[in-house]
């Protein structure tokens, strides 16, 4: 089987009955695969990157800059750098996407149980779901036929929402406010904000759970278009948390589009299971003074989790991390190829903003598999450092490659981390730290 991608093009709960082929004949730069069993190889050829998790496979082959497994059967053996691979026995908690299923000849969705420590797709465990919910139980929402009131007064009633595929443009935010909400996109629907608002927001609460959509900003600025608990929301979730699955973030592309930040996590105990946030580098309403947005992720939350963070071309920080004991597992960023000048790319004293940052009072942080890459075509940008933390958390950023794929050739990006690890440049294009 070919499954040749890119970002945002995640495989969940297949079985594949012989091989599989992450390329098609050229570059492929992805990409995300979790709950599924491969019976034979998996071949990576030329991916700069890939995330595996809880998969069953016959063998690994290849790798170029950043594979990372967490709690894959068959995964190949830790030996970075001299190999590219970041491999974690079992995943710590994780409950696999709920998913439409047929009973009969009715619809139902399935939400998976809570799990700990697990190694291998869920499905093969042969634990039965969580719980299963028949469609009646959801508001099957059209675009076209339904916005931001009919949607949000469905929720209000205590609905699951379900959304056919289609571009949904909503003149104010969906509000979830109901603890266990199930939010369920298919064929990538897609929500516009149109009135500077934010696409999703949803309260402090527990249990919630979001996947499969696609937001693209509206013309009118935002301040963000996701967000997660308000500022300063202090209460605990840990026993039923909140999970994000394939949520998909556009900042121009479509058309122009322009924000503050994508994605805000103020809660805690929040996991998110694959999140791609992209400001535009290609497509329409491009350019560094049209489609504007400082920042792709912003965590202003306690004990927040990533499984598949991929977050590009974004003005200042990519990743702004303020919470305490985050965990990341797997990083892939490209800084932004449009900074017009080197001065444009500055602040206080600092050459270039950091992709991943971790704030200055945090006091636990762990990351592994970092694979951050530049393109400056514009101008000679200098960029200080690729990763930022305090001095503390040097050695918990685990697995670190930073790469210099084109651009201007006197763009150089002084070191990995902090100030240490090589320098890349035209002349030196790659530099690996543990």
């Amino acid at each position: 089987m070919i499954w040749g991608v890119s970002q945002a093009a995640p495989m969940r709960r297949v079985h594949v009955k012989g091989d599989l082929q992450l390329f098609d004949k050229g570059y492929a730069s992805g990409g995300f695969l979790a709950d599924s069993k491969i019976d034979g190889k998996i071949s990576s050829g030329p991916q700069q990157q890939w995330f595996t998790r809880n998969t069953d496979m016959g063998l690994w082959v290849g790798g170029n800059w950043n594979m990372m497994f967490v709690g894959v059967n068959g995964a190949p053996a830790e030996n970075w750098p001299e190999l590219p691979y970041t491999t974690i026995a079992a995943t710590p908690t994780v409950r696999e996407k709920p998913y439409l299923a047929l009973k009969g000849k009715e619809f139902i969705v399935c939400i998976p149980a809570l799990r700990q420590n697990s190694t291998g797709p869920e499905w093969l465990t042969g634990n039965k779901p969580g719980k299963t919910l028949s469609l009646n139980k959801f508001y099957i929402a059209h675009p076209g036929t339904d916005n931001a009131a009919t949607i949000n007064l469905a929720l209000s009633k205590g609905k699951n929402l379900l959304l056919t595929p289609g571009r949904y443009f909503l003149e104010s935010s969906l509000k979830v406010t109901k603890p266990g909400t199930i939010v369920m996109g298919t064929g990538l629907a897609t929500l516009i904000p149109v009135n500077g608002n934010a696409a999703v927001e949803i309260a402090d609460i527990e249990g919630v759970t979001v996947s499969g959509i696609t937001i693209d900003a509206g013309k009118k600025f935002s301040e963000k278009l996701f967000e997660v608990g308000k500022p300063g929301s202090a209460k605990s979730h840990t026993g039923n948390p909140v999970f994000l699955y394939d949520i998909f973030f556009r900042v121009g592309g479509p058309a122009e589009g322009s924000a503050s930040a994508c994605l805000v996590i103020n809660s805690s105990d929040v996991f998110v299971d694959h999140v791609w946030l992209w400001r535009a580098d290609h497509g329409n309403g491009v350019g560094w003074d049209k489609n504007r947005c400082a920042n792709g992720l912003i965590v202003n939350g306690n004990n927040v989790t990533i499984y598949g963070l991929f977050n590009e071309h974004f003005q200042e920080y990519q990743t702004l991390w303020n919470g305490e004991n985050g965990r990341v597992y797997f990083y892939q960023s490209e800084m932004p190829y449009d900074p017009p000048s080197v001065d444009a790319w500055k602040h206080n004293g600092t050459f270039g903003y950091a992709s991943y940052k971790v704030s200055d009072k945090v006091k636990n942080h762990d990351a592994w598999g970092i694979g951050i890459y530049n393109v400056f075509y514009d101008a000679p940008v200098i960029v200080d450092n690729a990763i930022e933390t305090p001095p503390h958390l040097e050695n918990r950023i685990h697995n670190k490659i930073i790469f210099w794929l084109n651009g201007n050739k006197e763009s150089v990006v002084r070191s990995i981390i902090n100030g240490k690890g090589g320098q890349i440049d035209v002349n030196n294009r790659k530099a690996v730290m543990k």
